[in-house]
């Protein structure tokens, strides 16, 4: 049996997670380190980030170390067909944590084919289910975009739209009302865009349910309050509602969402509906998922900061069999040893024992 303190946290992670979508019936997804880099340039802006490394092949073909996984799963995915994998995979992109680039260990899973509610609020547990794996001090917070597609729905200026997105998601409710107005919107547009614009509710604000009585948007807004409370019910993530998550609407439509962990201050998981990457790339089935970077994890305390249980410090002359039998009556008693003539620099241990007998200046 493994000894879980010689694993990485990422590593302990994903262990942990593989078992979890396992239980759920996802299958493991493996792919090649490279992928031509088409795929990548003409659709960078649902990546991460969009600084990617690319290589010329030996057939003159640009390709690129892959930063991302949803992508190739999704060009590999036979339309008509149910497929529910899950990964873990190296990626390369800048790491958020070091804001350089890094080979990164990266998690996550996606379910495409005809999709149902039950897929939609499985997957949404399971988001909640993987943040809670890693802390039990973790929020799950969801949205709907079809909500703030028909918020948006009487701007037809593209260049309007996104001055008026790149204010949401600043949360800035004020310069929402300040465009509308030079705009000529009207006040009715930038009100129901100031309520999207209020974070971190754990109920759907009753003014925003005043505001989209019917229609599109209310349909949005009772799935999504049905699926936060299945997700309450099936695990201790702290559920709230953020109707500011804009992920890019050329790409995402429906539910959308984000995790956070205390200490962490950027999102570790992320996820939602790409109904409308699953088109662009000549797909007509739906398609929901999400990833965990587990690189950011690495702001986390490790859990042991000792190389080893005991130092056992033994003379020069000292017979071998003594000393293996004590370290072996050690380990036996459940500790790591580390058995040296000399205290080794720059080792932590939680004690330190000297051998006993068997050496001439005992």
């Amino acid at each position: 049996m493994i000894d879980e303190r010689l694993l990485r946290s990422e590593e302990r992670v994903v262990l942990t997670l593989r078992d979890l979508y396992r239980r759920h019936g996802y299958a493991c997804f493996k792919m090649s380190k490279f992928e031509e880099y088409d795929l990548y340039g003409q659709n960078k802006d649902f990546l991460v980030s969009d600084s990617v490394i690319t290589f010329t092949d030996t057939d003159g073909k640009l390709m690129a170390l892959k930063p991302d996984v949803t992508l190739s799963i999704v060009k590999n995915h036979r339309d008509g067909t149910e497929q529910r994998v899950y990964y873990d995979e190296n990626v390369y992109r800048i790491s958020k944590s070091t804001h350089n680039y890094r080979e990164l260990l990266q998690t996550g899973l996606e379910a495409m084919g005809r999709l149902s509610e039950f897929d939609l609020t499985e997957v949404a547990e399971l988001a909640a289910q993987s943040l809670a794996a890693v802390s039990p001090d973790a929020v799950l917070t969801l949205s709907d975009l079809g909500v703030l597609n028909a918020a948006l729905a009487p701007v037809e200026s593209g260049e309007q739209r996104a001055a008026l997105l790149g204010c949401l998601q600043r949360k800035n409710a004020h310069g929402i009302s300040e465009l509308c107005r030079t705009f000529g919107l009207g006040t009715g547009i930038g009100e129901r865009l100031a309520l999207l614009a209020q974070s971190g509710t754990t109920e759907i604000p009753d003014a925003l349910w005043r505001q989209f009585a019917d229609g599109p948007a209310a349909e949005a807004l009772t799935r999504l309050e049905r699926i936060a409370e299945r997700v309450r019910k099936s695990t201790p993530v702290r559920i709230t509602f953020d109707f500011s998550l804009v992920s890019d609407m050329n790409y995402y439509n429906g539910i959308v969402f984000r995790g956070y962990l205390r200490g962490i201050p950027a999102p570790v998981l992320r996820g939602g509906q790409y109904d409308k990457l699953m088109q662009k790339l000549g797909k007509s089935d739906g398609a929901i998922g999400f990833a965990v970077y587990l690189d950011l994890l690495e702001r986390l305390t490790e859990t042991d900061p000792y190389d080893a249980d005991v130092l056992l410090l033994y003379a020069p002359d000292a017979p071998v069999e003594a000393v293996r039998a004590e370290a072996e009556a050690l380990r036996a008693a459940g500790k790591s040893v580390c058995a040296r003539v000399n205290e080794p620099e720059g080792m932590r241990f939680r004690e330190i024992l000297r051998a006993e007998g068997g050496g001439k200046n005992d």
